[in-house]
């Protein structure tokens, strides 16, 4: 093989054929040729290819590292702030438990951007003034007004998080992508951090228990709730410092369960009418309903994000046509019960949530349709499906506002 080797130093194509053919033989004789066709540009070329070595994992800098242990030391006190006032333990974590995450990594991203504080004045204010407001709502049970504005908080301080990541440019829609891509990457990396932290955890307790000592009270309140306060800060590090190493992922997982999900949920809908069942009479149903048609709407536009760079339209545009097409109708049936539901009993605050934020998701899913759907005709680009996607996503966060700040206002803390 080494002399027919040789003999295509002159032709690249021939030789990458070769290659792909039977990689570890044509490595394996190339190496043997090397010495006596040193100084060859190609040769060299190949010589680079085949012999590089990786760079392993990148943990960051030192300074990294001390920010993480401070950070997660001081967001894991914060979470246990409970335990040392004496707090009531429900009501401090329905109300703080965005603020055990995003601030923190908001300091993150403002350290590495390494921009003038300035450019972070408008969400630092929100983040402080969100914190100071959800925990001056009154405390009386029943209220639906400040269940609501705690379940829309968070989403309200991810948006927060999003402008520090993107340094305020709120102009800028390719910041935005990556800023869902680092999103679908940190929790695919924290959910096997958090994995491997359980495994650990189920370890050392075991070990501990078979010299007769429990360590489970100790272990939860000193170690696990520290760990977990810092799983985010340290998921962020490692997706942050290892781009190639994670980013390879979050496509896989797209396109293994998306046309899964497309599957299931036509299956779903087929089985809801032969089970009889129905959101217009069943409340509890209708609430699952619309937790279903979320985490496909999350789905939907996880997929296009890990999609939207692909040069051609294949397989996976046609799963995410049909995919947004089904949930439009998902969509469709869940805002009908819920009109439904308004016209007979009348307005609540839960009923106009939820119908707004449907309406809000209604709009989107048909932008995104008909993108997908030019895409697949050939009459738009893949990257501006993408673009469409994050374009609409401040009427999410403008709604998530209107939830946690004025509902409780509007509707007298009721």
């Amino acid at each position: 093989m080494n002399e027919s080797l040789l003999s295509l130093l002159d032709q690249p194509a021939e030789l990458e054929k070769r290659y792909r053919k039977n990689k570890s033989s044509f490595a394996k004789s190339f190496n043997e040729l090397y010495p006596s066709i040193k100084g060859n540009p190609l040769a060299d070329a190949w010589h680079e290819r085949l012999n590089y070595g990786s760079e392993g994992v990148n943990w960051g800098s030192k300074a990294d590292w001390l920010f993480i242990l401070i950070a997660g030391g001081i967001a894991g006190t914060f979470a246990k702030l409970p335990v040392i006032f004496t707090l009531q333990e429900d009501e401090f974590y329905a109300r703080n438990l965005g603020f055990v995450v995003f601030p923190f990594l908001c300091a993150y991203f403002i350290r590495k951007s390494k921009l003038p504080i300035s450019n972070f004045l408008f969400p630092l204010a929100s983040l402080l003034l969100a914190g100071l407001y959800i925990n001056l709502l009154p405390t009386q049970t029943g209220s639906d007004t400040v269940v609501l504005a705690c379940i829309h908080l968070p989403l309200f301080l991810w948006g927060m998080l999003g402008l520090v990541f993107s340094g305020s440019d709120t102009k800028n829609l390719s910041k935005r992508l990556t800023y869902l891509q680092y999103n679908g990457e940190t929790i695919i990396v924290g959910g096997i951090l958090i994995l491997a932290g359980g495994l650990l955890t189920g370890i050392t307790i075991g070990l501990f228990e078979l010299i007769g000592l429990n360590i489970i009270d100790v272990y939860f309140q000193y170690i696990a709730v520290y760990g977990l306060a810092a799983a985010p800060l340290l998921a962020t590090l490692i997706t942050q410092s290892n781009p190639e190493l994670v980013n390879k992922v979050p496509p896989i997982v797209a396109k293994i369960f998306s046309p899964l999900v497309l599957i299931m949920l036509t299956c779903y809908l087929v089985a809801i009418a032969y089970a009889g069942k129905d959101p217009y009479s069943d409340r509890d149903f209708l609430l699952l309903f619309n937790l279903l048609l979320l985490g496909v709407m999350a789905l939907i536009f996880f997929s296009v994000v890990e999609s939207f760079e692909e040069k051609k339209v294949g397989l996976m545009t046609w799963v995410l046509v049909l995919l947004s097409l089904i949930t439009l109708v998902v969509n469709g049936i869940a805002l009908s019960a819920i009109a439904f539901r308004i016209s007979e009993w009348g307005i609540t605050p839960n009923r106009l949530a939820v119908l707004g934020v449907n309406l809000v998701m209604l709009v989107h899913l048909v932008m995104v349709s008909r993108q997908l759907i030019r895409t697949v005709r050939g009459k738009s680009k893949l990257e501006e499906v993408g673009f469409t996607l994050v374009r609409y996503l401040p009427v999410y966060l403008l709604w998530t506002a209107i939830v946690t700040f004025l509902f409780p206002v509007l509707f007298g803390f009721k």
